[in-house]
């Protein structure tokens, strides 16, 4: 899942959402000195690996990848990221029973907070998010589209990604429903995730 699922499955608590959002970033074994991580952080990036590892491995998932495979090839999973962070955006009062703009708001202040502490690759995509406010963007096919020419950009090869939203409006009422089916069950799942993490601490 991309930006806003890994932060909201955080469950505002700002350690874990720190280093959900850097998991990217931290290469190896995040508990090691080089890496100067407080517990918390170092659990958030666990969190991270575990969202992402379930959702690898997820048929539905799977399925929207075959979908966007034609057009995106190796970068498909990257299309099915932003798109489903595009449905979470869209629906996420009612899936989350919190008003979107008040998730986002906590989000960047608690970023903006400990900028400091974040890797630098991670503090200059800190800087981009908040400054082009790419969470609340998420919820309209033109913002949708400006991530995806963004990342079209950064891949190695032709990802076809700069053109991937004409596959969500081909696909919208498929894909909606494999997400709404998948965000259930990784919810849970990563509720249970959590929970033994923060036991660790």
């Amino acid at each position: 899942m991309n930006i806003l699922a890994h932060g909201y499955l955080s469950g505002r608590n700002d350690d874990l959402l720190i280093g959900n959002f850097i998991g990217d970033f931290i290469k190896g074994d995040p508990d090691h000195p080089r890496h100067k991580l407080l517990a918390g952080v170092i659990a958030g990036v666990r969190l991270h690996r575990a969202i992402d590892t379930f959702t690898d491995t997820h048929p539905d998932v799977a399925a929207v990848r075959e979908l966007l495979r034609p057009r995106c090839h190796k970068y498909a999973g990257v299309a099915v990221d932003v798109f489903f962070d595009h449905f979470l955006a869209v629906g996420f009062e009612a899936l989350t029973t919190e008003p979107l703009g008040d998730f986002i708001q906590y989000f960047y202040r608690t970023i903006r907070l400990r900028q400091n502490s974040l890797p630098v690759d991670a503090v200059r995509m800190a800087d981009y998010m908040i400054r082009q406010d790419w969470l609340t963007n998420y919820q309209y096919l033109e913002g949708i589209d400006r991530s995806l020419n963004g990342l079209s950009r950064r891949t190695t090869y032709p990802s076809g990604l700069d053109s991937a939203v004409e596959d969500l409006v081909t696909y919208y009422k498929e894909i909606d429903a494999h997400f709404q089916h998948f965000w259930a069950e990784l919810n849970e799942h990563i509720e249970r995730v959590r929970t033994e993490l923060l036991l660790l601490l």
